[in-house]
């Protein structure tokens, strides 16, 4: 049976090659075998594509090609061993639906003013023409975002340990020592939480105690009224009519936690890098931001056409979610034009699609009109992945980064500190900005001055 072309150099020098370079990596592979490529894992194929008529086969087939949980069993560090991502069938089906309720329709809408003030909050305590590095202060903010969402949590105690424990378990996944030990022999062992995989460790086990216990109390004080996804998890039954063991409902509250956290952050510190770079996209989004006039409904700036076109752009060029979740070939299926054999593994290669020059025309060009000038199919744009495994927070995510841009550009005038073009870099799923896009506030725009305090969240 003949797969797809591809490297035939051991797993382990391509695993080195893409470590120094993913983007580049990619780029000469789709140069070389085209938009369907074979990488032998032992005497596993795992097939990347980058085609959409294939993309649209893999996601659409669900009857020999399936999202299995068991192949993301490596996240369950940070899920679970029953998070979103290890479930299956009716029962990933029904979960799905329940951690989407507070993340759609006017629950979003409600906390819309939310967002913008903790924005405004968390940005104004740096010093005006004082250099910051831009990564961390969106995480705080895309995080505070999170844990109110998901937890119902706004100020406090408790809120303020568990934004703590998240923000060391993102420190120490992306602190260089951490990468390092990961790629040598005996670099992920357990030392001891002096050790860098036994402190990760530990602050697992502190995040997991931390929800247990949320979840225990919030259920002895059930409270029909909140709008939190725990609020909604505790109330939830499952696909048999029974409710949600407090071991289930803490592993589904980490995904969309670690999201809000990480992917959001890392789409916004990519957006303020091309937003600054290139004064002719920061014109125009001001300008229509500015027609909005002073304290906009949320609702509309969210609307607004050019400000949709640069998300989405910041989404394609270096999308934060490089690949989609893996499926597996349960029988022999054609996937464009090679018949597969059982046991394969398939993943949508995300950043290939979305530099095809077919689709997107001087692809390593940032041209937000792009967006306007074309509807592009989900198997052409895809940077929330697709199929039975898209993300959950896709619209909130988009929601998010749009309201916080917006309140971050009328309220600010900011600057790159340096000229360099940005470098990405990967780190688990996600192509984080190298540097952490360094800025500095050249002073507060005038209509801050004038503006109304903003209405407080409905959390």
């Amino acid at each position: 049976m003949k797969l797809p072309p591809g490297p035939k150099i051991p797993v382990w020098v391509l695993a080195l090659q893409f470590e120094a370079n993913p983007f580049a990596y990619m780029d000469a592979n789709y140069q070389h075998y085209g938009d369907i490529v074979t990488i032998m894992f032992g005497s596993t194929p795992m097939i990347y594509v980058s085609n959409p008529l294939g993309i649209k086969q893999i996601f659409t087939n669900t009857k020999e090609i399936t999202a299995s949980g068991t192949l993301n069993e490596d996240f369950a560090l940070f899920t679970g061993e029953r998070g979103i991502l290890q479930l299956d069938g009716f029962v990933h089906k029904n979960r799905r639906k329940l951690l989407m309720q507070a993340l759609h329709g006017t629950r979003m809408q409600a906390c819309g003013r939310r967002i913008c003030e903790l924005t405004q909050k968390i940005l104004e305590q740096q010093v005006i023409g004082k250099p910051f590095v831009a990564y961390p202060i969106v995480e705080e903010i895309t995080l505070s975002i999170g844990i109110e969402v998901v937890l119902g949590l706004q100020e406090g105690q408790r809120y303020e340990k568990v934004k703590y424990l998240f923000f060391s378990m993102f420190k120490s996944e992306q602190s260089k020592l951490f990468q390092l030990l990961t790629k040598i022999p005996l670099g992920t062992l357990n030392l001891g939480r002096w050790s860098p995989q036994g402190y990760l460790l530990h602050l697992r086990q502190e995040i997991f105690q931390f929800l247990d216990t949320e979840v225990q109390q919030r259920r002895s004080q059930a409270d029909s009224s909140r709008i939190d996804m725990l609020s909604d998890l505790i109330f939830a039954a499952d696909e048999t009519g029974e409710l949600l063991s407090n071991e289930e409902v803490r592993d589904l509250l980490l995904s969309p936690i670690f999201a809000a956290g990480d992917a959001s952050a890392t789409a916004i510190t990519w957006a303020l890098y091309w937003i600054h770079r290139l004064p002719r996209v920061r014109d125009r989004l001001l300008s229509e931001l500015n027609s909005l006039g002073e304290n906009p409904d949320p609702m509309n700036i969210i609307a607004l056409p050019y400000l949709s076109a640069v998300c989405h752009e910041v989404l394609r060029i270096y999308p934060t979610q490089l690949f989609t979740f893996p499926r597996l070939v349960e029988s022999s299926v054609e996937v464009m034009g090679y018949e597969l054999p059982p046991g394969t593994i398939l993943i949508a290669n995300i950043y290939s699609t979305h530099q095809r020059e077919d689709l997107y025309p001087q692809p390593k060009e940032f041209q937000p009109e792009r967006f306007l000038e074309k509807q592009f199919s989900p198997y052409e744009f895809l940077p929330f992945g697709g199929g039975s495994r898209v993300c959950i927070g896709g619209s909130f995510a988009l929601f998010e980064m749009k309201l916080v841009l917006a309140t971050i550009l009328s309220n600010y005038q900011l600057t790159l500190v340096s000229q360099q073009p940005e470098r990405p870099k990967f780190g688990g799923l996600l192509a984080y900005p190298a540097s952490g896009v360094k800025m500095l506030i050249q002073s507060q725009r005038q209509q801050q001055k004038q503006s109304q305090p903003l209405a407080s969240g409905l959390f």
